[in-house]
């Protein structure tokens, strides 16, 4: 073998070599897939692929905005954003930009209660304060229609309880003195001149009529006018009669004192039957109905309910205290109910039958809308602005925004949509941390880059845990 070709064989041999090595490194590097290079290489891989999507902004105030694109609100809160599967930036909130969403734990912290939105008629109760009155029309005056004085009183005391024709007073008149005379000195003519001629006879009784006429008028009973006519005799004195039975309400007869005609001397009222004026606010008038029935509660006796019927609305206001007069008429056996008793009155009004409602405690009025908290699925809450209707003590009828069967929260919705908002305006700050989500931050955060600031993480923490305290 020559000098050439042994140098030509040593080349091909460190070259087989070579490429040897280079195929075992090559297939080392493959298979060892437990390298760190290769686990940072997979980490990598898994991390991109794995980062969501997101699908909108939303108004970080709660409002039904949303925007494709990164943005600001008029206050210069950045706009939330809303990741695929329903995680967001700040506090894991549902895809829907209008829902809320909560863990368990908080709703248990905050003592959520739901109750279904369920058809039920509305029994509305109006509750007014009332007084009784005497029945107007049972109350009865007795005013002679002459002069004259007052003889003698039988019935001497107010609140003295009368029966019907029962003596009241004496009175003396000399009208009616002369009046009795004149009819009686008539009633004798008219006997005495049966054999004359037509016209005398028709002359003289037309005068006994006129003299009759003058007693009628003035009040004088048929039993005194045919005493009268039997007996021919006048009497000095002419008993007045109760009218009917009741109590003697005023009375200001007074025995000697002389009346003037038309004087009002006994005042007596019939309390078999009374009225009791409720003043109804002016925003119920509108249900109240005549012929329906009340019912009545007494402080004087706690025990026991009257029932009576609304009879009248009044057609005026009162412009002081905004209510409306309405009139109940109770029968009242016994006598128990006094005039000037203070009433409670309960006025039941409304059937309409069945209608959709919810509890009154579920809905959160801002004054300008109504808001009802309704459950969507466990631990998320969507805010619906409704249309409300009539409303009973308990429950409110709802005419739009829920539907029969669904959950509306009852309690605890107003520190849910404190919650809500309190979210929104600290997502829109760039962070929270309550709920275990954390915002990004870059290395010009104050949070992420405590050093920017001068701040170490010691000085750093007292601030996160201010922010905790402020839920």
């Amino acid at each position: 073998m020559n000098k050439g070709a042994a140098i030509a064989l040593t080349v091909a041999a460190v070259a087989g070599a070579l490429g040897a090595g280079y195929w075992l490194g090559s297939r080392g590097t493959i298979v060892n897939e437990k390298s760190p290079m290769a686990q940072v290489a997979t980490t990598t891989a898994e991390t991109t692929k794995k980062e969501p999507k997101i699908l909108f902004y939303r108004n970080p105030m709660g409002l039904p905005d949303t925007s494709q694109t990164p943005k600001k609100d008029p206050m210069g809160m950045d706009y939330i954003p809303v990741y695929e599967g329903g995680d967001e930036a700040a506090g894991g909130e549902p895809a829907s930009a209008n829902q809320i969403k909560i863990s368990t734990e908080k709703i248990q912290k905050l003592g959520v209660r739901t109750e279904t939105a369920s058809l039920r008629a509305l029994d509305k109760i109006i509750r007014a304060a009332g007084r009784v009155e005497p029945d107007e029309r049972r109350i009865y005056a007795i005013s002679p229609r002459f002069e004259g004085y007052v003889e003698r009183l039988h019935v001497n005391v107010t609140g003295q309880p009368v029966s019907k024709g029962q003596p009241l007073f004496e009175v003396y008149s000399p009208e009616l003195v002369s009046a009795q005379r004149e009819y009686a000195i008539a009633a004798r003519g008219v006997q005495a001149m049966k054999g004359a001629d037509s016209e005398a006879q028709g002359g003289m009784k037309q005068l006994a009529e006129s003299a009759l006429m003058r007693l009628k008028n003035w009040d004088i009973s048929e039993e005194q006018l045919k005493a009268l006519a039997k007996s021919g005799e006048t009497k000095h004195t002419l008993t007045f009669r109760s009218p009917v039975s009741g109590i003697v309400t005023e009375k200001k007869a007074v025995q000697g004192m002389r009346f003037m005609p038309g004087e009002a001397l006994y005042q007596v009222a019939d309390l078999s039957s009374v009225w009791v004026i409720a003043d109804v606010f002016e925003q119920d008038i509108g249900l109240v109905k005549v012929g329906a029935k009340a019912r009545v509660k007494i402080s004087a006796y706690p025990d026991k309910v009257f029932e009576g019927t609304i009879t009248y609305v009044y057609p005026t206001l009162n412009a002081e205290t905004r209510t409306v007069p309405v009139r109940l008429e109770l029968a009242n056996p016994g006598l128990r109910l006094k005039p000037a008793m203070f009433a409670q009155v309960e006025l039941p009004v409304g059937d309409r039958g069945q209608v959709l409602t919810v509890p009154d405690s579920a809905v959160i009025d801002s004054g300008t809308r109504r808001i009802v908290l309704v459950q969507v699925k466990e631990g998320r809450f969507e805010p619906r602005e409704v249309k409300l209707g009539a409303r009973s003590d308990s429950y409110i009828e709802v005419l739009e925004g829920v539907k029969e069967g669904e959950q509306v929260v009852v309690a605890a919705n107003f520190l849910i949509d404190a919650e809500s908002n309190l979210r929104a305006a600290i997502g829109g700050l760039g962070g929270h941390d309550e709920h275990g989500n954390a915002a990004k931050t870059d290395a010009a955060s104050p949070v992420a880059n405590p050093a920017a600031t001068g701040h170490t993480p010691s000085q750093t923490a007292p601030a996160s845990a201010n922010s905790h305290a402020g839920h």
